[in-house]
């Protein structure tokens, strides 16, 4: 069970104590957007299941992301596994391990900062703990919210999470290699599942074996660059 926010058990926080906890964090989130707005970093937050494939997406990202600078804080309860391959992607990496937390927070983002050369980067993402609840509540300071969300978790994913996918700015259904094994999984219904929850629509199907999609989701990032900077936090866009 996660410490901080108790999983939404009035029991463990209530909820004047959780208000109080986002007040802290939403102040040091402002502060983490301040750094990358004046160093020109896009953040982005990158979220979902896990094995959604998000790492896998990151080493694509690094495959193809050619002249970019980027650099990535991976969360997880534990080991710094994820981080090791996103190194040997080419990608610089730091791990962030949460322990018992099943979700980043904006001051452990602060804290990772510390030990990345993150002023130098062009882009930095934020690899959040596996998780389709706790990560949508908690801003990081992030330009944008990004959910991974694999064919192989059904399609119902978005109407029974339906706050982690009203926060995203793009899905990026992952593992599109997969269908031909799936015969019961079929993208429209994911997609239909996506609009009836989502403000803004916006996804992309890809997969990081095969390269499908990533063009596209490249194409995504650098568009999201040249996109102008505020210090408001994102929710459902930026």
């Amino acid at each position: 069970m996660c410490e901080s926010c108790g999983c939404g058990d009035p029991a463990v926080i209530p909820f004047a104590v959780h208000e109080r906890i986002l007040a802290g964090n939403d102040r040091t989130a402002r502060h983490n957007r301040e750094h990358f707005r004046d160093h020109n970093v896009v953040a982005i937050n990158l979220m979902g299941s896990p094995g959604a494939g998000k790492t896998a997406v990151l080493e694509a990202t690094a495959r193809t992301l050619g002249g970019a600078r980027l650099g990535v804080l991976a969360g997880d309860l534990a080991t710094d596994n994820d981080a090791t391959r996103i190194r040997a992607a080419g990608m610089l990496a730091e791990s962030i391990t949460t322990g018992s937390a099943c979700h980043l927070d904006a001051e452990m983002v602060h804290r990772g900062l510390h030990h990345l050369p993150w002023r130098t980067l062009d882009y930095l993402f934020i690899e959040n703990v596996g998780n389709l609840v706790c990560p949508a509540v908690y801003d990081l300071g992030q330009d944008a919210n990004v959910v991974a969300l694999s064919v192989t978790e059904g399609e119902d994913k978005p109407l029974k999470y339906p706050t982690m996918f009203h926060k995203a700015d793009l899905v990026l259904i992952t593992k599109i290699d997969l269908l031909p094994a799936l015969p019961d999984v079929r993208l429209d219904v994911i997609e239909e599942n996506l609009r009836a929850v989502m403000p803004r629509f916006e996804v992309l199907q890809v997969s990081a074996r095969t390269g499908d999609g990533i063009a596209q989701w490249v194409h995504w990032l650098r568009a999201h660059q040249q996109q102008p900077r505020t210090l408001c936090a994102t929710g459902a866009g930026v």
